[in-house]
């Protein structure tokens, strides 16, 4: 196992249980042939742009995520 998906592994593990099995969907949906979830390339993509960003610490501001939320009514 790579150190990055230890680490991957590590953080998963300090979210609630709802948001492991999200993680855990993702990962599985990635990594076996019959995937749990069917995701095309352009979605593999994105989800390896978003951990990508992730790894750089690039995140969007809570200024704008809190806009986001409030323009949504949330």
């Amino acid at each position: 196992m790579t150190k990055l998906l230890e680490k991957a592994i590590a953080k998963a593990r300090e979210l609630p249980a709802e948001d492991q099995d999200a993680v855990a969907v993702a990962m599985l949906s990635m990594a076996e042939e019959t995937p749990v979830v069917a995701l095309d390339e352009e979605t593999r993509s994105a989800i390896r742009e978003g951990l990508e960003q992730a790894r750089r610490g690039e995140f969007v501001p809570d200024a704008e995520i809190e806009a986001l939320w409030k323009r949504h009514g949330l």
